[in-house]
């Protein structure tokens, strides 16, 4: 089956969204580009979209084997696979493992700390108001979500977190933190959507503690490609 570029749907960060012939399927295309401070700065990174592309299949297709339903259907090229299209809902969840990033910042903890269970954590999708935080009853007064939406929301990151731990345990990399979306179908199931990757995630090496993910490349400390490619070829040793 082909599915043939038609229009641009939008582009955003790093990925530009494209009709296809089937009116149900969105093709995503990976951009070589790296952004931070919420898009503020921006720059060019050779061949982060095909390594990106490649460690979200893998991720979207693990989770759809361990039952978890997501949007991926298929990668069909080094920088492009096809997705369900989904009505998104305007949110970002944050599932912490670890304290790090605007968690650390705000409460003064030892970085990397353990929680005895994972912190969620909801944020309004909106860069003109740079994602603010948003608690469940502020998005129930401003009807993003229903209470059962929430209640889904909340089971299927609990199952993302739990299913990727373990995935990263064997690669011995921690799981410190990680951002997901959702999207409902036209028949309203909320699924798992959007991305996975060091783009959204928080990896660190758990023998160096070493980053290898966009911290490399928000806090300008090294080789950004580095940790991505490291990431790329554990994942692939254990899932190819």
């Amino acid at each position: 089956m082909t599915f043939l570029v038609a229009t641009l749907i939008t582009e955003g960060k790093a990925k530009q969204l494209y009709t296809t012939e089937n009116e149900e399927v969105v093709r995503v295309h990976y951009l070589n580009q790296a952004t931070a401070l919420n898009g503020k700065r921006k720059e060019s990174v050779a061949e982060k979209g095909l390594v990106n592309n490649e460690i979200d299949s893998l991720i979207f297709n693990y989770l759809n084997e361990s039952g978890i339903k997501t949007h991926f259907i298929e990668k069909i090229s080094a920088s492009d696979q096809l997705v369900y299209k989904m009505q998104m809902v305007p949110l970002e969840v944050v599932i912490r493992n670890f304290a790090s990033g605007s968690f650390q910042k705000k409460f003064q903890v030892a970085y990397l700390k353990p929680f005895d269970r994972p912190v969620h954590e909801y944020y309004l999708k909106s860069d003109a108001l740079d994602d603010p935080f948003i608690n469940e009853s502020q998005i129930q007064a401003l009807a993003l979500a229903t209470p059962a939406d929430l209640a889904v929301i909340s089971r299927l990151a609990e199952q993302v977190n739990m299913a990727l731990r373990q995935l990263f345990a064997k690669i011995d990399i921690d799981l410190v933190d990680f951002k997901l979306e959702f999207g409902k179908t036209p028949d309203g199931e909320i699924r798992v959507a959007d991305e996975i990757s060091p783009d959204s995630c928080r990896l660190v090496d758990q023998e160096t503690h070493q980053s290898l993910d966009k911290d490399v490349f928000r806090h300008r400390s090294g080789d950004v490609m580095s940790g991505y490619r490291t990431v790329l070829d554990r994942l692939l040793a254990v899932l190819n």
